[in-house]
């Protein structure tokens, strides 16, 4: 009872949050984030302070406390609504078979729609017009199954870039949604073949979603057969990988024949991809892994290092 009420509260306020910050050209919220984190860090500074110790300390408490209390208002709950799986007429477990038969599908998909997208001089896939990937993107939010989604999409246009870019670019994470601000964010510095369903990603969050990889598969639905050749791609070769990732423990060989079979465009992206992450590793990158991972079991959710239940929703929706 009280989830449904969280998510009745979700689809009443969402259109009117999206609104309210969609305007503005920057990430309201990640200035937000950035000054409380000044606020809590000279409270914890003056803490040190005899005379202000009990000042600080309790003002500590009561930004913590707010913040949390409107976190699971506006978002936390829905970690508990329904699961997709059990919206699909069939919830078997995945097979490697059918995955194998779905990545060679993929693989070809990929392949086709490779040769209809923009490359730079260096033969690598590249976005050229953002803003239209983004406009498919609500549009897509409004012809998703009735089956999986009954939400409501407002066609509010509220995908910004993340201020901390250059951060993100460390740490692995390609992009987030800011429940207070109800703004979809991504890292403008990841590859090309990241970015566009990156942001449908975030959209699916913006919609309701509130699990990872459920945002992964409704995502996958806005993508998969868009007439945006650049977000189908993208979406294509996401959904091609994640198969591989899945694959991968118990048939290495058929992800190194599969790999192999990538055309010259698909492996040029490939190695640009493995560059990109290659020059970002570090401590930063274990750091937000972890935290990452330990912040999705808080939430019901799988570790981020698992992809299988975005491929038991992959698998059940394809057949």
């Amino acid at each position: 009872m009280m989830i449904a009420f969280f998510e009745w509260f979700f689809e009443f306020q969402k259109e009117p949050h999206q609104r309210l910050f969609s305007w503005l050209p920057f990430s309201i919220g990640d200035i937000i984030y950035v000054l409380l984190g000044i606020i809590l860090l000279y409270s914890l500074i003056t803490s040190f302070k005899k005379k202000n110790r009990n000042t600080s300390i309790i003002r500590i408490l009561i930004i913590v406390n707010i913040f949390y209390f409107t976190y699971q208002i506006f978002w936390g709950m829905l970690y508990f609504q329904t699961p997709i799986i059990h919206k699909l007429s069939s919830q078997e477990k995945p097979e490697i078979g059918k995955a194998k038969r779905l990545a060679l599908h993929y693989l070809e998909k990929c392949k086709t729609t490779r040769q209809s997208v923009h490359e730079d001089h260096n033969g690598i896939f590249v976005v050229t017009d953002l803003k239209s990937v983004q406009q498919e993107i609500l549009r897509q939010q409004t012809k998703l199954p009735l089956n999986i989604s009954d939400k409501k999409a407002p066609q509010v246009l509220s995908i910004k870039h993340s201020l901390f870019k250059n951060i993100m670019s460390y740490t692995g994470i390609l992009g987030y949604y800011n429940p207070f601000t109800a703004e979809a964010q991504y890292n403008s510095e990841l590859p090309s073949t990241f970015i566009p369903f990156t942001t449908a990603h975030e959209s699916s969050h913006q919609l309701g979603f509130a699990r990872e990889q459920e945002a992964n598969f409704v995502g996958y639905l806005m993508g998969v057969n868009s007439t945006n050749l650049d977000l189908r791609y993208s979406t294509e070769y996401f959904t091609l990988k994640s198969l591989l990732r899945f694959i991968v423990d118990e048939d290495p060989e058929f992800v190194k024949s599969v790999i192999k079979n990538y055309s010259p465009a698909m492996k040029r992206d490939r190695s640009y991809e493995r560059s990109f992450i290659f020059r970002h590793q570090g401590w930063l990158d274990e750091f937000f892994g972890f935290t990452n991972n330990l912040f999705l079991q808080s939430n019901q959710q799988e570790g981020s290092v698992t992809y299988s239940y975005f491929i038991d929703l992959l698998l059940n929706y394809e057949k």
